[in-house]
């Protein structure tokens, strides 16, 4: 569901990429506010790496939508938050988001802040907080957190694709208009969210039977893993590392050919799923994308599209996602720890 930049209009662009800003820089406020949702330390960091680079690997790997002619990935937004909390769950996929846009040439700059609203802010902060938390706190078991993910993910989903349909409707994009689009779009992407919301909670429920305290301490507001109660985070990041190598290096060759959600429903609306647009800002963000995509639509620039060079993008995308990521939630930790310690002087 990656918007381009054709969707938009630059007012509508420009305000959405401000408001997208906005939430990624409050993430990081509530991080580091010494509140329910501080829970980063040097122990637990590496978790919102590996995490965003299953979600790079996961978001891959299009499956097919039996009768449609469609597909869908996972937007992986619920997935994040339940295991990270939501706030860490934000700046990890407007992390996976901006290296998929800058270096894969997938999803639009201009349209960045939508897509980190549409796929990140929605679930993250309204189908987390609201879906998946009152479900679960009546007890973390594998039923409750299969029945708040499914919920969760199918709800956000539509949420999100609801937002992508008035996005273009207030941009004025009059090959898309809004009865026909909204028709289409969300029943897409309601089969698209059933079968993310199964595939978040098989993996929601192997992480409860491997290390309970990851989902226990994302509902409860504690640290990643508990790792007071000596977990060890080594074991978890190391299955989701080799997880994201086989998904990203293996399994993304498999990927369905078939449009996604939205490209089918701009293909059966529009008759096209690339809509052009012409104007300074559109060649702008165009000419940045064309300069940072060495490996853009995850293939060699050139290339022939093959396999190979999607197993190559999947790999080099996971690792400098781990790196992003990772590298993010350090940095945040840092600031705030040292700001902390100039205070108590």
């Amino acid at each position: 569901m990656h918007m381009a930049d054709a969707l938009l209009s630059p007012p509508v662009g420009g305000l959405m990429l401000a408001a997208g800003v906005a939430a990624i820089g409050v993430s990081v406020k509530k991080i580091g506010s010494g509140g329910e949702d501080d829970r980063l330390d040097e122990k637990n960091i590496p978790m919102m790496g590996v995490m965003g680079a299953f979600v790079f690997a996961g978001q891959m790997i299009n499956f097919t939508i039996p009768g449609t002619g469609s597909s869908g990935h996972i937007g992986g937004g619920m997935l994040l938050a339940a295991i990270l909390g939501p706030f860490p769950a934000i700046i990890t996929l407007a992390s996976v988001l901006l290296i998929q846009c800058l270096f894969f040439a997938d999803g639009g700059l201009l349209a960045y802040g939508c897509n980190v609203i549409n796929m990140a802010v929605i679930p993250c902060l309204l189908a987390f907080p609201f879906i998946y938390k009152p479900i679960v706190a009546k007890g973390l078991n594998k039923k409750t957190i299969t029945l708040a993910a499914v919920l969760s993910v199918v709800i956000g989903l539509q949420l999100g694709a609801f937002g992508v349909v008035l996005e273009t409707l207030v941009s004025g994009i009059t090959e898309l208009p809004f009865g026909t689009f909204v028709l289409l779009m969300q029943p897409i992407h309601l089969a698209i969210g059933l079968v993310e919301g199964i595939v978040t909670a098989a993996v929601l429920c192997f992480v409860h039977s491997a290390r309970p305290e990851l989902l226990e301490s994302a509902v409860s507001g504690g640290e990643i893993a508990g790792v007071k109660g000596g977990v060890r985070i080594r074991t978890v990041v190391v299955v989701f590392a080799v997880l994201s190598a086989l998904v990203a290096g293996g399994l993304s060759i498999l990927a369905s050919s078939n449009p996604d959600g939205l490209e089918w429903a701009m293909e059966k609306t529009a008759g096209t799923a690339e809509l052009e647009r012409e104007g300074p800002v559109f060649q702008a963000a165009a000419d940045t994308v064309e300069k940072t995509a060495f490996l853009p639509d995850y293939a060699l620039k050139n290339g022939e599209g093959s396999g190979g060079e999607t197993a190559l993008a999947g790999i080099v995308g996971s690792v400098i996602t781990v790196v992003v990521a990772g590298g993010a939630g350090l940095l945040i930790h840092t600031i705030h720890t040292l700001r902390k310690k100039k205070a108590a002087v």
